[in-house]
């Protein structure tokens, strides 16, 4: 039987180069552990996902060079790694290749095309027909690539029936919550069904809105686990398929894998992008609270600036809050107080204003004034600005265009409120002295653009808000199956109505990090041109 290492990588979309040296890299620490094969993730030498890179003509030949070149440098062992093949006609593939002595031994192409939720492979891709058959030190092994193990009685099966002793799956799955635990009872269930070891490598590491979690892992025929990588960071996981399996690591509990994947998110679009610090409103609030401990942990504490904009309606309170977490993450902390700045703004504006009642205007250019400052310092110093909103805000509007939504990146977009809130008391379990103080928990939310104002004046309870969201949004429910004895119905109509209202403002949020099976983004695609209110 062989032994082959699952080379689970972190790629950047389009860094042909440094994927190469990531896999030539790997390829040498494997052949040094004497393996007869070494398996990277789907799409490593482009990166996944490429989008609208694949329409680039130089793009795909790029990627085609970049595999002939590292084809000759790969002897001694076999390597199986994904790229994007042609048949020169216009048609392209998502392929993997068999390398070994030197040269490109054979190639597969996935069959079986996702076209829902973040994929569009449909959209590039020609599904291929080849048997995925390869030989590796005489031993005869089915390759497939990611949805393919998904599709019952897809290609992998045939693999199995042809004679395959080994089935790998080359995978870019992205992250959402419970992904792991899925994946792994799918895999169990394949293995099983075929009765051959399964090995799958999974990509890690953010690219754009998507969190790719790793976890990569073998299966035995008989269900059992063999092997698994870490989660959310890079492995090079070995396996001997001629030995019993032995201790598995421990795979992290929920609330973990929501943190560590905000974290990995936040770290990857900051530093594949060429930022080297981040900047933030940090108001006192548990939300603020929350990302500025995530992006502590994801960049260190000298890459974070919190920048503090106090009004007349900020509390004490809130105010001390605010400076209690910059302490005890001990960044760089900034208060510059909007009072008078706001006072020059409703000047300007009384002529107009003054025979009008306040309302969402004065509370709104509060929070464009605040979006102003953390602009203005994003530009003069190159600090990429992390906007603060969850996903409970955004979806039902609580949030200010160019305002409090102004930035380069929203961690915390597919986050509701009520998980904010599980997050950040996990967050503080951990440390002996915890970041989040007490008192910014157990403090009533508020927006702070009013006397005494409270989020559950206009939203109603968090508790109650996300129950309707989530199976709103992530069910696709109607009102009046939303609706019941804690819940109702005209409750639920106001909440859905709001949703549907602000699809507008969703469309021009920064992009932020999938964490549900449905994240505003390519999960959900409302018009924003909507009369259906059922």
């Amino acid at each position: 039987m062989l032994k082959i290492a699952c080379a689970q990588i972190n790629t950047t979309v389009g860094d042909l180069e440094g994927n190469s040296q990531k896999i030539l890299a790997a390829v040498s620490a494997a052949a040094k552990l004497k393996v007869d094969a070494v398996v990277f993730p789907e799409l490593a030498v482009c990166g996944y996902p490429p989008e609208d890179l694949l329409l680039k003509p130089h793009f795909i030949q790029s990627n085609l060079k970049a595999l002939d070149a590292l084809a000759k440098k790969v002897h001694g062992l076999s390597t199986i790694v994904g790229f994007v093949d042609s048949d020169g006609s216009g048609k392209i593939y998502n392929a993997a290749a068999h390398i070994a002595k030197g040269k490109v031994q054979d190639i597969y192409h996935k069959q079986e095309l996702p076209n829902y939720g973040v994929f569009d492979e449909k959209r590039y891709f020609t599904p291929g027909r080849s048997d995925g058959l390869f030989q590796i030190s005489g031993v005869k092994v089915g390759v497939n690539i990611c949805e393919d193990i998904w599709v019952d009685g897809a290609v992998y099966s045939r693999q199995a029936k042809a004679g395959a002793k080994v089935l790998i799956n080359i995978s870019s799955s992205p992250y959402e919550e419970g992904k792991l635990q899925r994946r792994q009872e799918l895999l169990m269930r394949r293995a099983k069904e075929c009765k051959t070891t399964l090995l799958y490598v999974n990509a890690v590491g953010g690219q754009d809105e998507l969190v790719f979690d790793g976890g990569s892992m073998a299966i035995l025929p008989d269900g059992k686990i063999l092997g698994r990588a870490k989660q959310f960071a890079e492995d090079l996981l070995v396996v001997d398929l001629s030995k019993p399996a032995g201790k598995i690591p421990e795979a992290m509990d929920a609330t973990e894998e929501v943190y560590q994947a905000l974290v990995l998110g936040v770290r990857d679009y900051v530093n594949k992008n060429g930022f080297s610090k981040v900047a933030l409103g940090l108001s006192g609030g548990i939300d603020s609270s929350l990302l500025a401990v995530i992006a502590v942990d994801a960049l260190g504490k000298d890459n974070v600036v919190g920048i503090s904009m106090p009004s007349q309606f900020n509390s004490k309170a809130t105010r001390a809050d605010a400076a209690a977490v910059a302490k005890n993450l001990n960044i760089e902390f900034l208060e510059i107080p909007i009072k008078r700045i706001y006072a020059h703004y409703l000047a300007a504006l009384e002529p107009w204003f003054a025979t009008t009642a306040p309302n969402s205007a004065e509370e709104n250019l509060q929070a464009r004034l605040r979006g102003d400052i953390l602009m203005a310092f994003s530009n003069k110093f190159g600090w990429l600005v992390l906007t603060t909103g969850n996903k409970s805000e955004m979806a039902v509007g609580y949030c200010t265009l160019y305002g409090d939504m102004s930035g380069g990146f929203a961690p915390l977009k597919d986050i509701f409120k009520t998980k904010v809130y599980e997050l950040a008391r996990w967050r503080n379990s951990q440390t002996r002295t915890p970041p989040v103080p007490k008192s910014v928990l157990l403090r009533s939310p508020s927006a702070e653009l009013r006397p005494d104002q409270t989020d559950e004046e206009n939203l109603g309870p968090y508790e109650d808000l996300d129950q309707v969201l989530s199976q709103y949004i992530e069910g696709h429910r109607a009102p009046s199956a939303i609706a019941g004895p804690k819940l109702s119905l005209k409750y639920v109509q106001k909440t859905v109505q709001l949703v549907d209202r602000n699809e507008y403002k969703r469309r021009q949020a920064p992009p932020g990090i999938k964490i549900t099976p449905r994240a505003f983004g390519k999960d959900w695609r409302l018009p924003l041109t909507n009369k259906y209110n059922e």
